[in-house]
């Protein structure tokens, strides 16, 4: 990190660590969607907390928010209860480079926010000709300023994931460590596989992060164990922990990055940014490895 530290405060982030190392710029943009139709096993959560890292590690990253509840816009700080956002977007009344906004402190990261009209769409868009497609086409008006796109989803299999899937090149699949986590889930990978057929050949499942992973139970790391078995080179072995860091900071308009840099939560997310980052470097290129040092007390290099 550099010798600048964050402060928190519950309105705003003044200052951002900065990585010494900076990560592994992708030879192409990397579009990602994040979805798992089941609620709260931390799509947001991971969303936010990667493209921060990401953007710590002087990548340009841009989050879209698909999801009407608004928590990614709440979580980096951007307002989107009363200004145009996504839906309008997705309703042709405005383009995408009008909507993005800067994320406060993070000079590589920005946002498209939604915001309380969103939760309209599904039934607006299902009258609109080529209506899985609006969101691709609003994305590729912006897809070359970024290294990576984020587009965190709603808890569903509805047409706003299903415009997030077919506008992307890559399906993350954050995976709670819990008993439920594994129910649902061939749900979302046959809709994953009807639109790769129908839609978008692009779209690669490529990413599962496991969260809110508790090491001393055997439920935990039976799922773990699981998931590692069906899903051995998607999935990023580095399990996010259950930690109150994480699920503070959005409280306070942040993520945990910048919330609490050196909890467990926050290093885990700078591991696996990185490793991400690390399998998206083009192949030719040399980039040292090692997923991140921690240094307790000068911070995480």
């Amino acid at each position: 990190m550099a010798d600048e530290v964050s402060r928190e405060t519950p309105t705003k982030v003044v200052g951002v660590r900065r990585l010494k190392e900076a990560m592994a710029k992708p030879a192409s943009t990397r579009i990602f969607t994040v979805a798992n139709q089941k609620g709260g096993v931390g799509k947001t959560t991971t969303t936010v907390n990667i493209a921060a890292a990401m953007a710590m590690g002087g990548l340009r990253v841009l989050v879209i928010d698909l999801d009407p509840q608004g928590n990614a816009s709440t979580a980096l700080g951007v307002e989107h209860c009363d200004s145009g956002g996504v839906y309008e977007v997705l309703m042709g009344s405005a383009t995408m480079p009008e909507v993005i906004k800067k994320v406060s402190g993070f000079p590589e990261l920005d946002c498209v926010s939604s915001n309380t009209s969103l939760a309209n769409a599904e039934i607006n868009l299902v009258s609109m000709v080529a209506r899985e497609l609006q969101l691709k086409a609003a994305i590729d008006e912006v897809s070359a300023n970024y290294d990576y796109i984020f587009i965190d989803c709603p808890p569903s299999l509805g047409l706003l994931t299903i415009n997030a899937f077919a506008a992307s090149k890559e399906l993350l699949i954050p995976i709670q460590t819990e008993y439920y986590a594994l129910e649902g889930l061939s749900q979302l990978l046959e809709t994953y596989s009807v639109v790769k057929k129908r839609l978008n050949p692009n779209l690669n499942l490529s990413t599962i992060v496991l969260t809110m992973f508790d090491s001393r139970t055997r439920l935990s790391n039976d799922v773990a164990a699981n998931v590692r078995s069906h899903f051995p080179s998607e999935l990023i072995d580095i399990p996010i922990p259950r930690a109150v860091r994480v699920s503070e900071a959005p409280s306070y308009n942040q993520t945990v990055m910048t919330y609490d840099p050196l909890s467990p939560g926050a290093i885990a997310y700078m591991q696996v940014a990185r490793e991400i980052a690390d399998r998206g470097k083009p192949k030719d290129v040399v980039f040292d490895s090692n997923v991140v040092s921690i240094n307790y007390k000068g911070g995480i290099a």
